[in-house]
């Protein structure tokens, strides 16, 4: 077959994403096409940097040229990103989506989580911000070694004045936790709290953001509703530990965001703390907590099941050092957290496409 620019896109149109279900040329997915006699060299622009299937994607573009134009073809495909972001982001100019990490229950693991999320997202490429939204028990600023770090603030040119988010291990970070004593209790009122939360949203300098995660507060109170109601939220990954009490309290913050009135997609239930490895015996899980809590929290409500993580002792060291454990490329369960986040950017892209 004739090695030309409309015989190479009707191969690829061959090539269909399996999360979006439509070939790349319908989703004008490939760009800056280039035929020069046997060469083929062409852009595949994915909807996140962290798309788990970007080889995948890559190598199956090249197959179908090859099988279906030429089996001589030389073939140079080049992977780009350009973020989705749901149709309506007028709530907040500059980023593209909002995804919150909650659970009805404390104690599960959500900071810890959150943290590891944002900078494994942030691994890959795309720019991304962080949000405490715990306001009585703020868990960011432990987390990242930040406990006495306090925010400057800058006038735009209309006179506005902004908080800098403090930038550490590669994304923006906001707490509450930066404006108050460490070890004094802050007794908010449910609107004093809600106003506060906002100004971390809106009068912040958060730039250009893929990426905004938002550590959520225990329970299905005043800041849920809040932010919700207020904000234009991609979706929300509910964290879990596997026993029956954890799991009760959490189908309850899972069925928030389903209510009328709130009706946030849930991308998926990610379960934490789900068994213990001894090194002397690698090969067996001590399932301490129950076994299969979120897996079942996923499948009775129809949402991804997006993994589990083990206990480990590094995780809980990180959180008293302020180094998370997925800036550590030495160990290799940090890649745990890059599945994870690739997974969350999957859900992502199909929302926002199906929006």
């Amino acid at each position: 077959m004739e090695m030309s620019p409309e015989n190479i896109l009707k191969a690829l149109g061959n090539v269909e994403d399996p999360d979006l279900k439509k070939d790349l040329v319908s989703l004008n997915m490939i760009k800056d096409l280039k035929v020069d006699n046997l060469h083929v060299s062409f852009t595949l622009e994915l909807t996140t940097p962290a798309c788990p299937m970007k080889d995948m994607l890559k190598n199956a573009c090249i197959n179908a040229i090859k099988h279906l134009v030429n089996s001589d073809a030389q073939v140079e495909v080049n992977l780009s990103s350009r973020v989705s972001t749901p149709t309506d982001i007028s709530g907040l100019a500059g980023i593209k989506n909002i995804i919150l990490i909650s659970s009805g229950k404390g104690g599960v693991g959500k900071s810890t989580v959150a943290s590891n999320l944002a900078i494994a997202m942030a691994k890959t490429g795309a720019s991304v911000g962080l949000i405490d939204a715990d306001i009585y028990g703020p868990s960011i600023p432990t987390l990242f070694d930040l406990v006495h770090a306090k925010p400057s603030a800058k006038e735009t040119p209309s006179g506005k004045t902004l908080i800098e988010p403090i930038e550490k291990h590669g994304i923006k970070i906001l707490s509450l936790g930066f404006f108050a004593d460490p070890e004094q209790a802050v007794p908010w009122r449910g609107p004093m709290a809600s106003n506060a939360i906002k100004q971390l949203f809106n009068d912040a300098d958060w730039g250009e953001l893929d990426y905004l995660f938002v550590d959520m507060p225990p329970g299905t109170g005043d800041i849920h509703i809040t932010i919700s109601q207020t904000f234009p939220i991609t979706g929300a990954v509910i964290i879990t530990t596997p026993q029956k009490l954890a799991v009760a309290d959490t189908t309850k913050g899972l069925n928030m965001f389903l209510m009328p009135g709130i009706n946030i997609p849930v991308l998926g239930v990610i379960e934490n703390m789900s068994y213990f490895v001894a090194k002397e015996l690698p090969d067996h899980k001590y399932y301490i907590f129950g076994r299969d809590g979120g897996k079942d929290l996923a499948a009775k409500n129809q949402v991804p099941f997006l993994g589990e993580i083990p206990i480990i002792q590094s995780i809980a060291d990180s959180g008293d050092t302020g180094i998370p454990l997925v800036w550590d490329a030495s160990d290799k369960r940090e890649m745990l957290f890059d599945e994870l986040a690739g997974k969350i950017a999957q859900q992502v892209s199909i929302r926002n496409r199906q929006v």
